[in-house]
């Protein structure tokens, strides 16, 4: 049986059945040297620049940027490949993931010879960190409503506004803004436009946002009378909102969304009081997503666009990973941060990133409007 996409139902192609393996030797070095220590959502808590360039040096960042411009020049599906290794192990990601994610696509589609120039060979070698500046202390996922604006002055824009739960932009090099330029109109989807703003700036003020636990991840971006050259406007002036929702299929649909937990998974499945029906089911509901995001990635190294499908996969595979943590409580295990218990720790950390796996990159009510305009219910 194959699946729409000519691929058996969670297989990848033969050839990257080594690049696999030589993820997997690194990162067993790399564990057992205390390169890393392993962490829930490491794509979001596991911040090490220092391993970010690990993995530029060996070529497993920005592996689609074509060699031109410093990349690997390699498939999506290969970077499929050292994604899914690289979370299931609970590896440090966290420092680049936005920059390679979808920033690195952003700039190869809309970026001009100059931005792609001076971005993407520091992104492939993790020497370039993003950020990208979408919500609104009022706006949310309601992406439409920004009110971050961008007024017209001499050789650029000046930007004034708020950004927020923006990830990494306290080690970020620059970071992509979606501003207003223009009127709304009636669809409030015109007079968008991203721009990029380089770190540090004057008039750019980054104000940490603790989590519960003390970390810190997240910022709120305050930016006043923040200078951007015209050579810094991302693609086409009043055309942010199609190039956004183009970034957010590579966001919603990656192997981030439903791998989060995986290492919680795995550690859950090792223990001899988890019901084994409760891991086959797991087993059964993790290996199914995993074939609708290889067939979104296949899609994207296409030049598709899979909207709908990318929402889709986010919004089933962020419940997925609800799922885990409580089976994971199911336990009776009390969570603990501090714990030397690899087990009781990584609990640990997905309990208190629970309450975000629902929100990033879209809540999965705007997740649902976006599924349900596109059957026409909506």
């Amino acid at each position: 049986m194959t699946s729409l996409f000519g691929l058996e139902p969670g297989a990848l192609p033969e050839e990257t059945r080594q690049l696999r393996q030589e993820v997997r030797d690194f990162l067993a070095v790399e564990l057992a040297s205390g390169g890393y220590r392993p962490v829930s959502d490491s794509w979001i808590i596991g911040c090490d620049p220092a391993f970010s360039r690990k993995l530029g040096a060996r070529g497993w960042l920005g592996m689609a940027i074509p060699k031109e411009y410093g990349g690997a020049d390699r498939t999506p599906l290969e970077r499929f490949v050292v994604i899914e290794e690289l979370l299931a192990a609970g590896a440090p990601v966290s420092a680049h993931w936005i920059a390679d994610r979808q920033i690195a696509p952003g700039l190869l589609n809309h970026g001009t010879q100059e931005q792609k120039h001076r971005f993407l060979p520091g992104i492939a070698t993790g020497e370039c960190l993003f950020a990208v500046g979408l919500s609104e202390p009022d706006s949310g996922s309601d992406l439409a409503s920004v009110r971050t604006r961008a007024t017209r002055t001499d050789g650029g824009w000046l930007i004034d506004g708020t950004k927020i739960w923006t990830s990494g932009a306290h080690i970020a090099h620059a970071m992509v803004a979606l501003v207003r330029t223009g009127p709304a109109g009636d669809s409030r989807h015109e007079g968008l436009s991203q721009m990029i703003v380089t770190l540090p700036a004057d008039g750019v003020e980054i104000r940490p946002i603790l989590s519960i636990n003390g970390a810190h991840h997240f910022n709120e971006v305050v930016l006043t009378n923040v200078f951007v050259p015209d050579s810094m406007v991302l693609g086409e002036i009043g055309n942010g909102w199609a190039q956004v929702n183009g970034e957010l299929a590579y966001e919603r649909s990656g192997p981030e969304r439903l791998l989060s937990t995986t290492l919680l998974l795995r550690l859950l499945a090792a223990r001899d009081d988890t019901d084994p029906r409760t891991i086959g089911r797991l087993t059964a509901r993790l290996w199914t997503l995993r074939q609708a995001s290889i067939g979104i990635a296949v899609q994207l190294s296409r030049g598709s666009a899979p909207d709908t499908a990318a929402a889709m996969v986010k919004d089933l595979g962020t419940y997925f990973e609800r799922e885990v943590i409580e089976a994971g409580r199911a336990t009776g295990v009390e969570p603990d941060l501090a714990s030397t218990d690899l087990f009781t720790r990584i609990l640990a950390e997905a309990v208190v990133q629970a309450p975000t796996n629902t929100l990033r990159g879209g809540t999965n009510e705007i997740l649902r409007g976006v599924i349900a305009r596109s059957m026409g219910v909506r």
